[in-house]
């Protein structure tokens, strides 16, 4: 039996901020175990959320600059965590980075954020660059959260984390399948912002609209929902797809932000089959009190949210958990949830301790 001692970084689209989780795994034979010691999130100033999201339209000097900056940012972050926390030095530190490109049907994907640069500031080895591999072994490079769901969660029907994006994990016929059903906080978020709010809290704003037929019925008409997985979703397609519709549109705020929930759930419900199957849902959308009324309207499953802590930091406990994997030089992400031509043990080791 092992204990390791693994520092989980996760940046999301929906740029909340970034998550960063302490985390304890426990190796029993084939069983694992988990805790997690101590998180918190960073909230990004606003200067860091225009960097970030303008890292994709600048020049490849400049999303280089920014690449290696954030990775800097990111290892004071981290020793700055461990400094607060009064925590030992880790083992490993596990960064998710954050998503600039993902677009795996011509071969890229890219999360920013030098590992180098994490290691060099820290002085402890690691792991980064998750979804290169997968991608290359023509897979789609995400969802890599299942292979977490399968291992550390294994009681639940289903695992649904309500994200930038929506994306659910289950298993079918003794595989893990997993795929992206549709954006969530990426649309949410940016819709609050028209009505100078970062978020729409509790869905107060969406409480006080009503649904637009014509615009749900478009919504729900993207091509994207007519696709078997394996499949995966990006900023790109929300930029393609579906702001250019919600800017066009004539609706207030609160109407849209009503009708676009309403999308969200009816897509959910499609997904998530069979009574009394039991869901964990996490992500910052589990705290998004109206939304998750809708999507129990539309499904007939057990929705159940876990305590505080694991509803904010499971992405960054499994991304712990999927560099531990590699450290461990053992599978992290599966052919049946991607669609790759193999499985595979994805991410870029840096050594950042002294040789």
């Amino acid at each position: 039996m092992k204990k390791y001692k693994v520092i989980g970084l996760m940046s999301g689209t929906s740029l909340d901020g970034l998550d960063i989780a302490c985390c304890e795994f426990v190796k029993d034979k084939t069983k694992w175990t988990w805790h997690i010691r101590k998180a918190e999130t960073i909230p990004y100033s606003p200067g860091i959320k225009k960097r970030l999201t303008q890292a994709g339209n600048t020049t490849a000097i400049g999303l280089l600059e920014t690449h290696t900056w954030f990775g800097t940012w990111q290892g004071n972050q981290v020793n700055a965590f461990i400094k607060k926390h009064r925590l030992q030095a880790p083992d490993l530190i596990c960064a998710h980075g954050h998503t600039v490109f993902h677009q795996p049907a011509r071969g890229l994907t890219l999360q920013i954020g030098s590992g180098a640069a994490l290691a060099a500031v820290c002085g402890t080895d690691t792991v980064c660059d998750f979804r290169s591999l997968d991608v290359a072994l023509g897979g789609q490079g995400a969802p890599l959260v299942p292979i977490g769901d399968d291992l550390l969660f294994p009681a639940y029907d289903y695992c649904l984390n309500l994200g930038g994006f929506a994306n659910i994990s289950f298993r079918q016929q003794g595989k893990r399948i997993a795929y992206d059903v549709c954006p969530v906080n990426i649309v949410l978020n940016e819709l609050s912002s028209k009505k100078g709010k970062a978020y729409d809290r509790n869905g107060a704003l969406a409480c006080k609209g009503t649904v637009s037929a014509s615009l749900l019925k478009t919504l729900d008409s993207a091509s994207y929902y007519t696709r078997k997985g394996p499949k995966s979703l990006g900023k790109e397609w929300v930029d393609k797809e579906v702001l250019p519709l919600l800017s066009k549109n004539k609706e207030s705020i609160e109407n849209k932000l009503h009708t676009y929930v309403e999308h969200i759930a009816r897509q959910l419900g499609k997904e998530l089959k069979g009574k009394n199957k039991h869901i964990l849902v996490t992500g910052g959308g589990a705290w998004n009190t109206y939304l998750m009324e809708r999507i129990q309207y539309h499904c007939e499953s057990v929705i159940i949210l876990p305590e505080p802590g694991l509803i904010a930091f499971k992405e960054a406990l499994i991304f712990a958990f999927l560099g531990l994997l590699r450290y461990c030089n053992e599978t992290n992400t599966l052919q049946s949830v991607t669609g790759a031509r193999r499985n595979s043990t994805g991410g870029c080791i840096y050594t950042g301790k002294t040789v």
